[in-house]
């Protein structure tokens, strides 16, 4: 517990200690200066009053700590790449082609691979340079070089309950960060009493009810057969989201494919996955679940219609957990209706309700019809402007502004203007797949560009209005605010969530990273616990001109401002393995390059592997690389860093650096296919754009401000209310202020 709270507490630049000591010693002691030392040549520093906490502690205890600094940083792992001096020219006079064949001159390596002479400088590899099999590996890091050092805080069972709190009443949906750390905490804590509001974040609860035998109090946090789905569905698969069987097993077939026909495997894959998403339930989950079923607290009719939309999947679920059998027993009346209205289809769809009379521009039923559901009205908010004509829609929308979640106010305002024009390719990401463009809606070109602007203006200003009427409205006796500059950069935490884990501290897509030397080098490692295998990931980038592009990749090692570590294609038992790219920004803005995007793939069959580990290191002072091992990994220049969880990705876009910027802005674009090639520039494109058009955290703040006649000030410590950096870490704790 104490270990899973202490990564916890990282995630948030702060060393856990249960509770703080009252009167603690002001004296450093001989353990807490070295362990001060330590975790400085790791990249932190610690506030006076957690140092005065760490003169205190024993000295197991410091080592625990630092020892779970050391496992989240991954110093101990293997960080040697394939070449030793990669960051100089590697100067290959032949290629892999030639190590088909098995020459009687070469050099026979441990791996059984003959290499010719004259083709590959031997000496400045740590393994085969044709199947990329490691053979020196190296657990020896680089430490200190970081110009900036990140300040660590205290953290107590005070802090750890706030963030509990906060998570369970998140405004939005839970990223894979948010996730885990919750999941930590329902372990460890009992559940307070706050409101639960997102369907994901319940499911996670009731996983954890049902683990701990508490069925009948799960059961109130299920009201539709909906939730009982979702909540099947994760146990399942994993997932939070219902994502239908047919787009897992395309998804994983996908991933199967292989540019050589004779290792492709997607037929394989497809026929494995659809076997491994059959439903198969015992006696007591099929008791549990007839049981909630047959207390929802809603007739039968309306429970039958929400079912509807995956009428395919309830059948399978209907079956396989035996519930006609439950229907028939003594008290399960109102689930016997159930299945009666459900298979006997006793109900009316709304969906097909409103198609109909939006088909017959029926606006009186449309709009009565869309008020019943106020957040299908806002989801659908874009296409009946331009269906219905922009001044009744949302003249109709206004009616129930006070039913619309903020969350989704929002989303309105940040997108409206991308919609709204009528020659850009959205970029969007259907649920399970990957992110794609799609056309602007076609009836956008019955409308001039005036119209569209206005049209855009409208949404935006309407939306923004109702927030500043719901600041008005809270009460608030505070007169004075804080805002930090940098939370004007940073997106607040509505749509867009990370798929990937965060175990140093959590940025939100979009949060733009200024660069503060001259070098940004790329980094990623996996296989750790593995065993030895083939398991070929790639690092790659690719330099994106005016009217060409570059790529830094295993094809191509050199290239304009970027070096490559060299293609490692089987990992080294139990301890991983690493790739690195250095990127030159001097030689970069020479060549003018507008930017550089980071690329990960799998391009052995399958996804991109679990637990993978990308980021980027940058730092003012020149980072070395170990001329002995190639080693190039220094904790203390990492700038940001993720760990892949999710396994459905072939290809992650996961940073682009703007040249003349000189900032690298975070975000996620999964794609399909095994190398860098597969990734859409112009997809990458409508990415940032969409980012760029987001509402930042200080220009809600903004909105409160003026609502409730705050006064601004320079100074945090003297403000009523204070929104720091270190406050916008807990991007739960952020979105409460999204009124509802």
């Amino acid at each position: 517990m104490y270990t899973a709270l202490q990564k916890i507490g990282i995630r948030f630049n702060a060393i856990y200690l249960p509770e703080a000591i009252a009167f603690p010693s002001k004296e450093m002691t001989p353990v807490s200066a070295n362990f001060i030392k330590n975790i400085r040549r790791l990249g932190y520093v610690v506030k006076e009053d957690l140092l005065h906490q760490l003169n205190e502690l024993p000295e197991h205890t410091l080592q625990a700590i630092y020892e779970a600094f050391a496992e989240v940083l991954q110093v101990k792992n293997n960080w040697a790449p394939l070449v030793s001096n990669w960051d100089k020219s590697t100067e290959e006079k032949g290629s892999r082609l030639g190590t088909f064949f098995q020459f009687t001159s070469g050099t026979l390596l441990d791996c059984g691979h003959s290499i010719p002479d004259k083709t590959f400088p031997l000496n400045s590899y740590n393994g085969c340079p044709f199947c990329g099999m490691p053979f020196i590996l190296s657990n020896e890091i680089l430490t200190g070089q970081g110009s900036k050092k990140k300040e660590l805080s205290l953290w107590t069972n005070t802090h750890v309950q706030e963030l509990y709190s906060n998570l369970l009443q998140s405004k939005t949906a839970l990223d894979a960060t948010q996730v885990d750390t919750l999941k930590t905490l329902l372990q460890i804590f009992d559940l307070p009493a706050v409101t639960i509001t997102m369907k994901e974040t319940q499911m996670l609860v009731t996983d954890t009810l049902v683990e701990n035998g508490k069925a009948a109090i799960a059961s109130t946090l299920m009201s539709s057969p909906v939730d009982i789905m979702r909540y099947l569905w994760y146990k399942h698969t994993g997932f939070l989201q219902i994502i239908a069987p047919s787009v897992l097993i395309k998804r994983h077939a996908k991933n199967q494919r292989h540019m050589l026909p004779v290792l492709n495997q997607s037929a394989a894959m497809a026929i494995l996955s659809r076997e491994s998403l059959k439903l198969k339930y015992n006696r007591s989950t099929s008791k549990m679940i007839a049981t909630w079923l047959n207390n929802l607290p809603m007739s039968a009719e309306a429970a039958a219609e929400l079912m509807h939309p995956k009428r395919g999947m309830w059948v399978r679920f209907i079956r396989a957990l035996r519930l006609p059998e439950y229907s028939h027993k003594p008290g399960m009346g109102p689930l016997a209706r159930l299945l009666d209205v459900f298979y006997n289809e006793k109900y009316t769809v709304y969906a097909a309700q409103l198609e109909q009379s939006r088909l017959k521009f029926d606006l009186d039923k449309t709009f009565a019809l869309l008020k019943q559901r106020p957040g299908l009205f806002a989801r659908s908010l874009f296409a009946n402007m331009v269906w219905f004509g922009h001044e009744i829609t949302l003249a109709q929308f206004k009616e129930i502004e006070g039913q619309i979640p903020a969350r989704l106010l929002i989303t309105l305002a940040s997108y409206a203007t991308n919609y709204f024009d009528a020659d850009n390719d959205r970029i969007v990401k259907p649920l399970g797949g990957t992110d794609k463009l799609i056309k602007a809606n076609k009836y956008l070109a019955l409308y001039d560009q005036e119209q569209l602007q206005l049209m855009a203006d409208e949404v935006t200003n309407c939306c923004l209005d109702m927030l500043t009427v719901r600041f008005t409205k809270a009460q608030n006796g505070n007169k004075t605010v804080f805002i930090d500059p940098s939370l004007y950069t940073m997106p607040l935490p509505v749509g867009d969530r990370a798929t990937s884990v965060q175990d140093l501290p959590a940025a939100l897509m979009g949060t733009r990273f200024p660069v503060e030397g001259d070098t940004v080098r790329l980094f990623m490692q996996w296989g750790v616990g593995l065993p030895q295998q083939h398991l070929d990931m790639d690092l790659s980038c690719q330099i994106i001109y005016d009217d060409t592009k570059q790529f830094c990749s295993y094809f191509q090692l050199d290239a304009i401002g970027a070096k490559h570590s060299g293609d490692i294609r089987s990992i080294p038992n139990k301890t991983g393995t690493a790739e690195y790219i250095e990127l030159d920004l001097a030689q970069l803005q020479k060549a003018n390059a507008r930017y550089v995007a980071f690329t990960c793939n799998a391009y052995s069959n399958g996804a991109i592997t679990p637990n993978l580990v990308l980021g980027w290191m940058n730092s003012q002072h020149k980072m070395k690389v170990n001329a002995r091992t190639g080693v190039a990994y220094d904790p203390s220049c990492v700038q940001h860093r993720v760990r892949v969880t999710q396994n459905l990705n072939k290809g992650l876009l996961f940073g682009v650096l703007n040249v003349a910027a000189r900032e690298i802005i975070w975000l996620e674009m999964a794609f399909d296919g095994q190398t860098t090639m597969s990734l859409d520039l112009q997809g990458l494109e409508r990415m940032i754009a969409k980012l760029n058009a987001k509402i930042s955290i200080g220009t809600l703040l903004d909105l409160k401000v003026r609502a409730q006649n705050l006064v601004p000030t320079n100074d945090p410590n003297l403000a009523d209310e204070s929104y720091t950096a270190q406050w916008a870490m807990d991007t739960a704790k952020v979105t409460q202020l999204l009124i509802d």
